[in-house]
């Protein structure tokens, strides 16, 4: 199947993983309506590696195959849509999809509980979170590198606070995993992990320039500092080989 609507929102399977086409004119109402449906919605930022890693049988791929929105931040998960006659979904930059997100809420008065990176960070970020939101109720926030024994006072702490929104960061085991996994646990609402999120928040980390994310070329300057990083060429080839595969059976 091409493309399949869940909500009033329109999923695509790129080689068999699911894809969000999420306008950026449409981002508040499709917020509104998970909202309203008093279900637990988890939001994955989609990588080329984690599209990969979501073809299979791992945790992740059950992440992927559960979460409400699936939002792609590869130009070349686009460019594989395209090359399969897909209807195109909408890139977004991690950074600028949780502002969105974030204003949104706020707009609704709603709640976030921060979740990760270290203390004296995490209170920057909140600092800076209420300036920029004044709207938006911060709830409640847990440093993350913790102790493994502390985890289950962190779960019973976001409950009971009941966030519209659960951001978690960098310093939680498991990322997007961690978030499935312990689903269960919370009350309705939105979850999201953003790394890059905290330590841009925190002047930690400088944002990617909107000019560089639209070519798509920050990554070499990133390979530049991360010279290691070369390995990844593997997977980009993999993932064409994909794609002609596919492109091939479609014909």
């Amino acid at each position: 199947m091409d493309i399949k609507s869940i909500g009033g929102r329109k999923r695509i399977f790129l080689l068999n993983v699911p894809v969000d086409i999420i306008p950026e004119e449409s981002l508040e109402d499709i917020v509104s309506d998970l909202l309203l449906d008093k279900g637990k919605h988890q939001i994955i930022f989609l990588s080329l590696r984690g599209l990969l890693k979501a073809r299979g049988n791992s945790p992740f791929a059950d992440t992927v195959r559960k979460a409400s929105l699936v939002i792609p931040v590869s130009k070349r998960i686009i460019r594989g849509a395209k090359f399969l006659d897909k209807h195109l979904p909408v890139r977004y930059m991690p950074f600028d999809f949780t502002i969105k997100l974030l204003g949104i809420l706020e707009k609704y008065n709603h709640s976030l509980y921060l979740a990760g990176s270290k203390p004296e960070e995490l209170q920057i970020i909140t600092n800076n979170l209420r300036t920029s939101f004044p709207g938006l109720g911060i709830v409640g926030r847990f440093a993350g590198f913790y102790k493994r024994d502390v985890e289950e006072n962190m779960v019973v702490a976001i409950k009971k606070a009941s966030p519209t929104l659960l951001l978690v960061g960098k310093g939680i085991p498991g990322r997007s995993n961690w978030l499935s996994n312990n689903m269960k646990n919370f009350n309705s609402g939105l979850f999201l992990w953003c790394g890059s999120c905290f330590d841009i928040i925190s002047g930690k980390r400088k944002k990617v320039s909107k000019k560089s994310w639209d070519k798509g070329n920050y990554a070499l300057w990133e390979l530049l500092g991360k010279p290691w990083k070369v390995i990844m060429i593997f997977p980009h080839l993999y993932y064409l080989l994909l794609l002609l595969i596919y492109r091939i059976r479609k014909l």
